[in-house]
């Protein structure tokens, strides 16, 4: 179903909200007066004042529209409450009006009075002081007072305003160049000249050397000398004397050189912009100074897109009209967008950035001298998601088929690339002037397209959408247009009836039907719309449908079924629309309705033909093909063919994606409608791949094929010209020339160089060389001694041939003899940073009566004046680096060559360089690769095909050098030295042709050189790290365990244990073990004998890495080894049975008794059960110590392991008798046994 556009009176309609609704409107009456019936004919019991009431409201109705008679009084009271509102207002106005006269005429008569009053005074102080003045100095003064009256009454008639004669006149110039403004101006007093640029005064002390301003004999002129792109402006000349003054402008446009502009273009968009309806008869030269570009922003920002316009002439009340288009429609002011054009700029802002406003933004200025216009892509990506993994808001929100209840709302999917698939929306309304949000939908409808019901006439609505997928819901769009809940039909029964010549009667169609009670039944009952989950119902209203008002009921039935239900038995439906939901899927309906007014129903209508609630369009099919091609040094451009099924398509969606990666990016928010698009935005040198998908209100088809891989470069295109061309050598009968390569090679290499040449003052050019030159230096034959000539050279490329340069400044043939050198060549630029840079150059190829010995290097500031030398002597390279140089400005530089006869010509002035380091600027880096060779690399992502990397020593090319090796692939170039020494030490530099001077040096020094080699034989002969070195460890049985760990193994890693120069291997007496996951290597040794004296080594190899650690075990070293495993053996041993876990001992209590304690352990007990044997000796008090009182104590344990005692000889206790003895052996039985 083709969707009915919003009618006229939805577009003019003034939205209110509901606190205006609760009063009788003018607005409502004036709309609805002309739509409702007029009354009927009266009946016979009607009275003749009826009747005249009845012609009356005729008449009224002829002139405005048919009304009933309730109708009538209503407006008529209320257009008597207006006029009498509108007096009393008009009242009030008239008399505030004149008081304020009456106030301001008093107040002026006032200010007259004091005026006169002070002029009356100061007249009379003036005869006072005359007199006076008289008395004092007599006749003299008399006589020069007259004199003086009479010169000034001289001067008054010769004074006049300052007039312009001559008026300033625009320019247009090149970069560099000098431009000369002059006008004429008269009167007296003579008047005063001020120059202003743009209208801010210029200062020649601001700029000293910049401007020259000169007067002489009434003719002003304004000098601006070496003019730069900057002076592109407005300049006024304002003469002023005290009688006025009086002002002329002009245009000054400063034109860059064809070498300086860049001759990529983007590759413009299929979109036809209309041609103006009206355009301005005044002729305007319009020149886009500032042009806003290729804009990324995000949902919610704030965003001016804005150029800076030179508009001549600059008339201030006629000026070009400035059109902004998206895409291919004409924007207009909104709550959202906003426009300005005049000072100089076109300005169109953006308030609250949504999908919305993605597109290609074009600003046109039209004049009748034609359309100037600038075109840029403007990207929106979607804001954070309030959920995770949410999809983008939906966007570009209509509506469609307004009626009293329902409207249907459309709007264009997200792009899901990065999030899961979106699986219904949901759509909110809200009621103008209120900012309650209320959901229309429980569940969430699958299309882009929702009838929303249950709307009240006469209220205006706005609507938003939410998409929904299964991480939750997105954002809500950008909200609608407010729409009124209006039926256009309503307008439709009215018919003009002409009466009396030119007089028409506006009446409706039922008052030709005569009297009709009960209505007709409802014609052409059709389904407007199907889908799966509603059909909307459409039909004409009854013929004849009386006079009252209507409503309908609808009726549906299941083919076969032969009942009927009611499906809006609860609510009435007045427009002629309904949307019929909850209809079961698979099955055919058949509908009817009914209409019916306060008399009764209708009969039915006819019956439909079967309709099945089901999806009419499917998602289209995936495009076609996708083609790629290079546009700019940041942009591709992206082509496909249509799908082959493209129902009701919205537009594609563009997906880029690193080559080699998964990881895929959307490239347009919001459906483009053409099959072409240029993609924004990428990394310079990156590959990429592209697919496409197609969208419609469906859904999203399946991903197109992916493309090939491009990488991002700039199309190719003939090279720009040649330039600096300089005369090198002469002999008289030949010259010698040299220039500088293209700054632009076009995206492939220079081929060769086309020369042309003419004599002064002849017009035709002649080719020098038929067959392209390969070099840049050329000796041109055949000339006349004495003649004048110029020269013109053209490159060529793989594309073409490029255009030619500016010709050369005139070269005159004669011999050069001088015994100075002739001036160096080919001046260059590399390694630019924030305050030095490199100055390389080429010898001259005239040296003079002797070899060039060394050269000066002199620089100064663009504008200055003076030449500062950079070295004090000399210096015999070709090449010098210039430092301590002011960020930010710029500098032009000459080299002078010197030999023994003295300094030589210097060179032709460089172009100017402003010292300053470029975003990104990346430098050489040294390392070591896997295999241990040293290198300097280098990256740069700016290359094109015609780009190669140039690796330099001290700034000599070291290509053919046998001591290093290139390496190139791609964007990524190494330098590698095959064997590095002392004698490498220096500095070393790259550059890339055809970029935008992309160098870097790097010196090699002999710290960085110690560092380089070591690392490098670390590589080449690799070591294992070792956690720990080889160590041994004695077990409790006596057993010797031999280990080393290292800090890491891989799975092939293999190891070897050697004794004595002798390798063991896994075996019972030696059992050898290697966890290489933690790297631990073992070797246990379970009788370690006399015999194993000597030195143990383990070896270890992992790919190359490899590592030894060794153990020396001989004499003292080897003796306390065995010791300590013997006594471990014969201790467990000793363990296996009955044992003491703590042998006797004694200790001293408080009460001076002595103890004797020892525990007693069994093999088979835990160590809790450990029995302490306590032996109690009485101590002798208040006696010396003697011999006999020490003696000796012992502890037995016997048991199935043995018997073993603990002895402790005591010289504090007395001698233990025999019953103690006895005693404490039972004890020791009792426990064991």
């Amino acid at each position: 179903m083709s969707l009915v556009a919003v009618p006229f009176y939805q577009k003019r309609h003034k939205h209110f909200d509901q606190s205006y609704r609760n009063i009788q409107t003018k607005y409502l009456l004036d709309e609805y007066a002309a739509k409702k019936r007029a009354s009927s004919q009266t009946s016979s019991q009607k009275s003749v004042t009826q009747k005249s009431s009845s012609q009356s409201e005729s008449s009224q109705t002829a002139v405005g529209g048919a009304t009933c008679r309730l109708c009538a009084r209503r407006v008529a009271a209320l257009e008597e409450d207006e006029q009498e509102r509108r007096h009393r207002y008009q009242s009030l106005v008239a008399s505030y009006g004149e008081a304020k006269r009456e106030r301001f005429l008093s107040e002026l008569a006032q200010l007259e009075e004091d005026v006169h009053l002070a002029r009356t005074h100061a007249r009379d102080k003036l005869d006072r002081y005359a007199l006076q003045h008289v008395d004092r100095h007599g006749l003299q003064h008399a006589v020069d007072d007259r004199l003086a009256w009479e010169r000034h009454s001289l001067e008054e008639e010769l004074s006049r305003a300052p007039e312009i004669l001559v008026q300033l006149r625009s320019h247009t110039i090149w970069e560099r160049m000098s431009v000369k403004l002059c006008f004429t101006v008269q009167g007296f007093p003579t008047p005063v000249v001020q120059w202003y640029k743009d209208g801010s005064l210029i200062c020649q002390a601001g700029e000293p050397g910049k401007y020259r301003i000169e007067s002489k004999y009434g003719v002003h002129t304004l000098e601006i000398n070496r003019a730069d792109f900057d002076d592109t402006a407005t300049y006024s000349a304002v003469a002023t004397n005290v009688h006025g003054q009086a002002s002329t402008n002009a245009a000054v446009v400063v034109r860059r050189f064809r070498g300086d502009e860049e001759p990529f273009h983007s590759v413009g968009l299929p979109i036809r912009l209309p041609l103006p309806s009206v355009i301005p008869y005044t002729h305007f030269d319009v020149q886009f100074l500032e042009k806003f570009g290729v804009t990324f922003r995000r949902e919610g920002e704030t965003l001016a897109l804005k150029c800076t316009l030179l508009v001549t002439p600059d008339l201030k009340r006629v000026q070009p009209r400035a059109e902004w288009y998206r895409d291919d429609v004409l924007l207009k002011e909104s709550q959202w967008t906003k426009m300005f054009f005049g000072e100089g700029q076109a300005l169109l802002s953006f308030s609250h950035l949504n999908k919305d406003d993605e597109g290609l933004y074009t600003l046109r200025i039209v004049s009748r001298g034609g359309v100037s216009e600038h075109s840029a892509f403007l990207f929106v990506r979607d804001a954070d998601p309030l959920v995770t993994g949410a999809p983008g808001a939906p966007m570009d929100l209509q509506c469609h088929d307004v009626n009293r209840d329902y409207v249907i709302v459309t709007w264009k999917p997200p792009n899901t690339t990065k999030e899961s698939p979106v699986i219904g929306y949901f759509i909110d309304r809200c009621e103008v002037g209120t900012d309650s949000w209320v959901q229309c939908n429980d569940r969430p409808v699958k299309i882009c397209k929702y009838p929303v019901t249950g709307l009240f006439e006469g209220r205006s609505y706005v609507f938003r959408v939410r998409a929904v997928n299964n991480a939750g819901v997105s954002r809500p769009s950008r909200v609608s247009e407010a729409v009124a809940a209006l039926d256009p039909l309503d307008l439709k029964p009215l018919q003009a009836v002409h009466w009396e010549g030119d007089k028409k009667i506006v009446i409706y169609q039922e008052d030709l039907e005569g009297e009709v009670q009960f209505p007709g039944p409802p014609t052409n009952v059709h389904a407007s719309e199907i889908s799966r989950t509603y059909v909307v119902l459409s039909w004409d209203p009854p013929s004849p449908r009386g006079k009252e008002p209507l409503m309908y009921f609808i009726e549906k039935s299941v083919v076969g079924s032969g009942s009927w239900q009611r499906v809006n038995a609860q609510t009435a439906v007045r427009s002629p629309r309904y949307a019929v939901f909850d209809l079961a899927e698979g099955k055919p309906y058949v509908f009817r309705v009914l209409s019916a007014n306060k008399h009764g129903l209708s009969d039915p209508s006819e019956i439909t033909a079967p309709i099945q609630a089901q999806d009419t369009i499917v998602v289209p099919s995936a495009p076609g093909r996708v083609i790629t091609s290079r546009n700019t040094r940041t942009s591709v451009v992206v082509q496909w063919e249509q799908p082959k099924h493209q129902e009701d398509l919205l537009g594609y969606y563009v997906d880029c994606c690193v080559a080699g990666s998964t990881v895929w990016e959307p490239c347009n928010h919001k459906p483009v409608g053409y099959k072409r698009f240029v993609v924004h935005g990428l990394t310079t040198g990156e590959q990429y791949i592209f697919r496409v998908k197609a969208v419609n209100a469906v859904g999203t088809s399946e991903n197109s094929q992916e493309s090939d891989v491009i990488k991002v470069q700039a199309a190719l295109t003939v090279p720009s010209h040649p330039y600096g061309i300089t005369l090198l050598n002469c002999d008289g009968h030949s010259m010698t020339l040299g220039w500088k390569v293209p700054k632009f090679s076009g995206g492939s290499a220079i081929l060769g160089y086309y020369i042309d040449k003419r004599e002064a003052h002849h017009r035709n050019w002649h080719e020098v060389n038929a067959s392209p030159l390969q070099g840049r230096i050329l000796t041109v034959e055949g000339l006349a001694e004495g003649s004048l000539y110029e020269f013109r050279i053209a490159a060529s490329n793989l594309v073409g041939i490029g255009q030619p340069s500016d010709p050369s400044e005139l070269f005159k043939c004669e011999a050069w003899t001088a015994p100075e050198p002739g001036p160096a060549y080919d001046l260059t630029f590399c390694e630019v940073r924030d305050t030095s840079l490199v100055l390389l150059w080429k010898a001259p190829v005239y040296s003079g009566s002797s070899p060039v010995s060394g050269y000066f290097v002199d620089y100064k500031e663009e504008d200055s004046g003076e030449w500062v030398t950079v070295n004090e002597a000399t210096t015999a390279h070709r090449y010098l680096k210039v430092c301590d140089l002011h960020q930010g400005k710029t500098y032009i530089f000459r080299v002078r060559a010197v030999n023994a006869s003295g300094v030589g010509k210097p060179s032709d002035t460089s172009e100017p360089v402003l010292v300053e380091a470029r975003p990104g600027t990346k430098e050489i880096s040294a390392g070591v690769d896997e295999e241990g060779n040293i290198y300097l690399s280098f990256d740069c992502q700016e290359m094109t095909d015609a780009s190669h990397f140039t690796w330099c020593k001290s700034y000599e090319d070291v290509a053919g050098d046998e001591r290093f090796k290139v390496e190139t692939v791609g964007d990524h170039s190494k330098l590698y030295f095959k064997n590095l020494d002392k004698v490498d030490l220096g500095t070393y530099s790259v550059s890339v042709s055809d970029t935008d001077g992309v160098s870097s040096s790097f010196v090699l020094d002999a710290e960085e050189l110690e560092r380089l080699v070591a690392l490098s034989n670390e590589i080449k002969n690799p070591t294992i790290p070792l956690k720990s070195e080889l160590a041994y460890g004695i077990f409790d049985k006596g057993q010797v365990r031999f280990w080393l760990q290292a800090e890491h193994l891989s799975p092939d890693a293999s190891y070897r244990f050697i004794i004595n120069d002798r390798e063991v291997s896994d075996s019972e007496t030696h059992r050898i073990k290697c966890d290489k996951s933690t790297g631990l290597i073992e070797m246990v040794m379970d009788h370690f004998t006399i015999e194993n004296e000597g030195t143990y080594t383990v070896q270890i190899h992992d790919g190359k890495a490899k590592n030894q650690s060794s153990l020396v075990l001989i004499g003292d070293a080897f003796k306390a080894v065995l010791e300590e495993a013997e006594f471990q053996r014969k201790e467990f041993l000793r363990k296996q049975g009955p044992h003491f876990a703590e042998y006797l001992h004694w200790d001293v209590t408080e009460d001076c008794e002595v103890r004797l304690v020892c525990k007693v352990r069994n093999r088979f007990e835990p160590e809790e059960s450990e029995t302490p044997i306590l032996v109690t000796v009485e101590t002798v008090r208040r006696q010396p110590r003697s011999d006999h009182t020490a003696g000796e104590a012992q502890g037995l344990g016997s048991g199935a392991g043995g018997t073993q005692t603990s002895r402790l000889v005591c010289g504090l206790c007395q001698q233990i008798t025999g019953a103690t003895k006895r005693r404490f052996k039972q004890v020791v039985y009792k426990i064991f046994i």
